[in-house]
């Protein structure tokens, strides 16, 4: 099995168990995370009504420096207008980034869309001190994981 059949089967087995919103997603960011290799993964809802992203979970060392945000700030808000994923080689020379961990060298952002696939309802947001971490075959299988996790955001 690749990388990407294991990671796939592991989020599959979690998004069918009877637990917990919350449990359900730390065990999403953690798998992301490990299978991955990734230094932090965090989990978003988008409560449009409100005007903000709000982080759920978090997988990595320390909490996000702005667990809660106006929903047109960063490159998240990119993400929900643009309704796509937002991969960033080097943060640093993007002015859309808001600055969490002095570290980060790179960054990819991946919507998670409701049942319509029209409205970014929740991301997935995942850091490396790498630049230039999410070669197309990582962006490609973090877009494929918000696939299968998009239930958690269906309630």
């Amino acid at each position: 099995m690749t990388d990407r059949d294991i990671l796939v089967s592991c989020l599959q087995q979690i998004v069918s168990s009877k637990v917990s919103r919350v449990v359900l997603l730390q065990a999403v960011a953690d798998t992301i995370r490990h299978i991955g290799d990734y230094r932090w993964v965090g989990l978003y809802d988008v409560d449009h009504a409100a005007g903000v992203v709000r982080n759920v979970v978090f997988s990595g060392p320390g909490a996000p420096e702005y667990p809660q945000f106006p929903i047109n700030k960063g490159l998240t808000g990119a993400v929900i207008v643009e309704k796509r994923t937002v991969n960033i080689g080097d943060v640093a020379a993007d002015s859309r980034y808001l600055t969490a961990f002095g570290s980060t060298r790179s960054e990819v952002i991946v919507p998670i869309f409701d049942r319509a696939n029209q409205k970014v309802i929740g991301t997935i947001d995942v850091t490396s001190e790498l630049r230039d971490a999410f070669n197309p075959e990582r962006k490609a299988l973090l877009e494929r994981s918000a696939d299968v996790v998009s239930p958690l955001w269906h309630t």
